[in-house]
């Protein structure tokens, strides 16, 4: 965003969504709406499109309709034989760099999870002595007390007592 209003453009389509998901409303009333000698702004090619042939496919619909294509980290594209292949090209390796990360991330978590204290979800954010020190203060002080007093949360004190309940 601050990139695109840097560059002193006023008409800015935010529209947040991951690799994974195909519909993209916002982008494809934008498509639907741009007209010829209109300019396409983005700040990357990879949030264009997932892949290269939905990216090929998107800027050749544009090209078609006399849009132009200006991505701020390239430049802007043409529609010529060398320009399509250079588009293509950047496809190619975004798609690639796409892909590498999500197989790294698949061997990091594959790799975490032979370990023995493997546990799914995000990290413990206090030890296990600060949330037993916690519990001990319960059996004098209210919950809020005990928040304020260890900075762990209520929820997080009677998700914890329900272990310790569990396991006794």
């Amino acid at each position: 965003m601050e990139r695109l209003q840097a560059e002193g453009y006023d008409k800015i389509i935010e529209e947040k969504f991951t690799g994974t998901k195909l519909e993209r409303p916002k982008f494809s009333k934008l498509l639907n709406e741009l007209k010829e000698g209109d300019t396409l702004v983005v700040t990357k090619l990879d949030l264009l499109a997932r892949n290269v042939r939905e990216g090929f496919d998107v800027v050749e619909e544009l090209f078609n309709k006399g849009v132009r294509v200006h991505v701020l980290n390239v430049g802007l594209l043409e529609n010529t034989t060398m320009g399509r292949f250079f588009l293509q090209t950047m496809l190619a390796v975004a798609e690639m760099e796409r892909n590498m990360i999500v197989e790294r991330t698949q061997e990091g978590e594959a790799l975490a999870k032979q370990r023995d204290d493997f546990r799914e979800g995000p990290a413990k954010k206090f030890k296990k002595a600060q949330v037993e020190h916690a519990l001990k203060l319960l059996e004098t002080h209210s919950y809020k007390k005990v928040e304020e007093i260890t900075g762990i949360s209520k929820s997080a004190l009677i998700r914890a007592k329900k272990r310790l309940n569990c396991h006794e």
